[in-house]
């Protein structure tokens, strides 16, 4: 989502860090490139030149210009008014006492019922709440079908359907039931239109009467860009916003939306969506987001999600058989499931310090995160015998393995190739040895980097 906006910002400062004094002149101009840039990227007028004005007399001050370092102090200063926009901190959801109501508003085709069902699984797995979703959107066709199907796929419990009762009457039975049942969290889940029209913020209004929400969610989708700030502006306008959940966040929007929200509607961004599975909704993190934007990463959200991901059992059972340096296909495969959990190659990739000033490598080599999916055919067509024991994988059995997965033989000769390399490596670490050089192309990692994707590598 930041890409555009993350190239555009990393070159202006790569001039400041190759300058060994700045003077005003040099911040000045500068700050008009990264004025440009903030534009270029859909983020609102009013908001670039807050943001521009934050930035100035503290870049310009004394103690930047004359400092050792004057390149990586005005970086910090950017980054720290970047957080300041954002938000500062994370905003929790304020759930009070159960059932609490959390309203879900926004436009048509924004992803209110996807993200209902996302926010749901998210508070069940991740806070131990028992949530109840309710439909109230009875003028979409199949819309209250679509949240009973993403309820059972996501395990939450949902309302049951009554046909031909209205939005108002359907909150009141969610909230008994809710009571009822003893939820701690009840998610209802709104119609919404085309455009903001009387009728909806009357539905909305009437909705909220009925069942005084702890929360006012809305759903506003990243790829609409500057329309998704005048989208949140209006709805704050007309029903008070507690917090806005941003969808399609993985997609090609050029981030401006996220920069503004919070300095127009003063609601904070809460949650982002990542991607279509349920599971794809992360907390909104401010520092981390500026982290990312100026390419200095986000190792610690790939370190939650890898702890989210570990199975201890299967650590532990890895670790016995690397001691005796054993490692066979059935080791490979489950390594290859949790990249996929991280996000693949990219969503690695994009949470590292510095991946920006290669990226456009990373697109010219073809990194496609399906490789590894290809790669888990290529083991599950193997038997039970060659995945325990590759060694005995000759010629024709190759043939064989690569028609099952509908690959050719090169691809599975690559896969065998790569697991050699781990079970050399593995079986030098079980004997106590140093871990050795990982191969300049990094072939040996899941999914295999290209050659040369990090010049200079030591």
């Amino acid at each position: 989502m930041f890409d555009s906006l993350q190239t555009r910002l990393g070159g202006v400062f790569d001039k400041l860090r190759g300058r060994g004094a700045l003077s005003e002149a040099d911040v000045d101009a500068a700050l008009a490139e990264v004025r440009t840039a903030l534009i270029e990227a859909d983020v609102a007028l009013p908001v670039v030149k807050d943001f521009i004005e934050k930035v100035r007399p503290r870049a310009i001050g004394e103690n930047v210009i004359r400092s050792v370092q004057p390149g990586q102090q005005v970086i910090k200063i950017v980054h720290d008014v970047l957080v300041e926009t954002l938000g500062s901190d994370n905003a929790a959801l304020n759930l009070g006492s159960p059932p609490a109501p959390i309203l879900m508003v926004g436009l048509q085709g924004s992803g209110k019922t996807t993200s209902s069902a996302k926010l749901g699984l998210l508070l069940q797995t991740k806070e131990k709440k028992r949530v109840l979703m309710a439909s109230l959107d009875v003028n979409r066709p199949a819309a209250m079908e679509q949240l009973r199907v993403l309820g059972e796929q996501a395990g939450i419990a949902t309302l049951p359907i009554v046909a031909g009762q209205e939005p108002v009457g359907i909150a009141k039975r969610a909230l008994a039931s809710a009571k009822v049942g003893g939820y701690d969290v009840l998610i209802l889940d709104t119609a919404g239109r085309q455009s903001i029209d009387e009728e909806l913020m009357a539905e909305i209004a009437a909705i909220k009467a009925a069942t005084n929400p702890h929360e006012t969610l809305l759903v506003a989708d990243a790829l609409t860009g500057q329309d998704a700030v005048t989208i949140a502006d209006n709805f704050n306008r007309r029903t008070p916003l507690t917090g806005i959940i941003m969808t399609r966040v993985d997609g090609d929007a050029r981030g401006g939306a996220a920069l503004s929200m919070r300095a127009v509607t003063g609601a904070p961004i809460k949650f982002i969506g990542v991607g279509e599975k349920l599971e794809a909704l992360e907390v909104f993190h401010p520092a981390r987001i500026a982290a990312r934007i100026l390419d200095m990463g986000d190792v610690v959200s790939l370190v939650e999600k890898a702890s989210e991901g570990f199975d201890k059992a299967e650590a532990d059972k890895l670790a016995a058989k690397m001691k005796k340096g054993q490692f066979d296909m059935n080791d490979l495969s489950s390594q290859l499931a949790q990249m996929k959990k991280l996000g693949g190659m990219k969503g690695v990739l994009a949470m590292l310090p510095g991946v920006g000033k290669v990226k456009s490598q990373l697109d010219a080599a073809g990194l496609d995160d399906r490789i590894l999916t290809r790669q888990e055919a290529i083991i599950s067509s193997m038997t039970r015998a060659e995945r325990g024991d590759p060694d005995v994988i000759n010629g024709s059995r190759r043939k064989r393995i690569a028609a099952g997965a509908g690959v050719d033989v090169s691809e599975v000769n690559k896969l065998l190739k790569m697991h050699r390399q781990m079970a050399d490596m593995m079986k030098k670490m079980g004997k106590g040895g140093r871990m050795p050089q990982m191969p300049g192309n990094m072939g040996g990692m899941p999914g295999g980097l290209p050659p040369g994707m990090f010049p200079g590598r030591r």
